[in-house]
This record gives C-alpha cells, structure tokens and sequence, in this order.
C-alpha cells in the first residue's frame, strides 16, 4: 500500500452534492408520507441490527459431529502419537 497517495474528494466533485447539501427530510405527524410510514419503535429498530445466528443449529451439530469422532476413536483403540517427545 502506498502512503504518498492522497485520496480525498472535494466538495465540487462529489457527484452527489446536491443531494447531500439537502440534508435529512423532514416531515409533519400529520403529512401523508408520515401517516403512510409511521416511525418505528426504537426497540423494534434495536432488533434490526441485533446480531443473529445466521446458521441456527450449525454449531450444535458441529458439536455432536465431533463428540461422535471422538467415541469413535476411543472405541477402536487409538492411542494419540507424542508428536515432540
């Protein structure tokens, strides 16, 4: 990586500037986009970015796979070799 690169944007070429320069919408209670979409609660939005176990149920058979090899391996006599004696 070189550390002599400057990369920076200036504010005229952004190609987005006037959207930016817009700011947050601000919109009336009783407007028709804020009748139509209600704010939500702040503890439903908490749930949205509240961390998930995307593969529900890996980690208990990761578990009960590996508690499977090592009964096998206790079972047909395997003696574990010293790698550094």
């Amino acid at each position: 990586m070189n550390n002599d690169i400057n990369v920076s944007l200036s504010r005229s070429s952004f190609r987005y500037q006037s959207v930016y320069d817009k700011g947050k919408p601000v919109h009336n209670p009783t407007d028709s986009f804020s009748l139509k979409h209600p704010s939500m609660d702040l503890s439903k939005r908490a749930k949205i970015f509240s961390p998930f176990d995307a593969l529900r149920g890996f980690s208990g058979e990761i578990y009960k796979t590996e508690m499977e090899v090592i009964n096998n391996v206790a079972n047909n006599g395997y003696e574990p070799i010293e790698e550094f004696p």
